[in-house]
């Protein structure tokens, strides 16, 4: 098997303009590297021309170039974990394909590793983007994700991201966590540090997410706090909000008694015990259901092996009697 030290991955969702000023950008800041490197990119079912594109570059540069085309459109994680998963390299950068991130912050970022980081988390210090629908929500979203899963970034959202391989093996990732993957490295043990990158204002296209994204994250956030505190103990989880749900029925059940006796008012006549229970009750079960559910469609995808991708080809993929030379 052909052996490289750096695999780059990049997700494309409709960006054929900026595929070939992005190859060259790679290529210019790679070649101070005295490595061998790949870059998979993954035609996330694009609907323009990025395909063709991809296909042309591999044609010309067959020896860096890997594509993985899927049929249709599965979202920026699965791109991510086909890419992760076609990738040959000892450490695995990802970058997007709209030409913000800035290849030539990836030789920095390769220094941070071999000064024995695990993960090298770009930082946006000076972000190029609309303020109100992308910048606000996201530094909101950053410090809700730090302080639920105790990894303190400023910039979860940042694509530009390297890791050693070898912490991206164990888990799995479905929805829209592949922005948590600095959390899931933490448990484990992965050594990880911020450094501030470069971020430029979009030339071509436009953007593919907006406000609607934050909402996701937030419901992700919940699995994540799961997976991470309660998935080997789930009923420290489970009990404690028995318990406490019985804490705050006898608590109420206390005052209405005492209103009784002060105040000579039925119990049946007050519907105060009947909504607060009620409300708690199907706001807790909803919130435990939809772990439940979590828990459960994980389980079927991995017990049954089931990918979260499919994939129409792959561009200069390497053959069995090819890897075994």
């Amino acid at each position: 098997m052909e052996s490289y030290s750096l695999s780059i991955v990049v997700p494309v969702y409709n960006e054929e303009e900026s595929l070939g000023f992005l190859h060259e950008a790679i290529n210019s800041a790679l070649s101070e590297l005295n490595i061998p490197w790949e870059v998979v990119y993954i035609d996330d079912g694009s609907a323009d021309n990025s395909l063709p594109v991809l296909e042309k570059l591999a044609a010309n540069d067959p020896a860096h170039i890997r594509v993985v085309s899927f049929r249709r459109n599965f979202g920026q994680t699965a791109a991510i974990v086909a890419g992760i998963d076609h990738s040959q390299g000892d450490v695995i950068v990802l970058l997007d394909a709209d030409l913000q991130n800035d290849p030539a912050d990836i030789p920095m970022m390769m220094e941070k590793i071999n000064q024995g980081y695990d993960v090298v988390s770009g930082w946006r210090v000076n972000r190029q983007d609309t303020f109100i629908t992308r910048t606000l929500p996201s530094r909101i979203a950053n410090g809700l994700i730090s302080i639920v899963t105790g990894v303190h970034l400023h910039d979860y959202g940042c694509t530009l991201k390297a890791y050693r391989k070898e912490v991206l093996a164990g888990f799995h990732l479905y929805g829209e966590m592949h922005r948590f993957i600095p959390a899931f490295a933490s448990s484990v043990g992965a050594k990880i540090v911020e450094v501030p990158v470069h971020h430029h204002a979009r030339k071509y296209g436009k953007a593919k997410y907006g406000l609607g994204r934050t909402l996701k994250v937030v419901l992700d956030l919940f699995t994540v706090k799961f997976l991470m505190s309660y998935a080997n103990k789930p009923i420290y989880l489970f009990g404690g909000a028995g318990l406490g749900l019985m804490a705050i029925s006898v608590i109420t059940l206390i005052a209405l008694i005492v209103r009784r006796i002060l105040y000579d008012e039925h119990l049946i006549r007050s519907p105060l015990l009947q909504l607060t229970t009620m409300l708690m009750i199907l706001g807790v079960q909803s919130i435990l259901m939809g772990l439940l559910a979590e828990m459960l469609i994980r389980t079927y995808h991995e017990s049954q092996r089931k990918p979260i991708y499919n994939i129409r080809k792959v561009i200069n993929e390497k053959q069995p009697d090819e890897q075994a030379k």
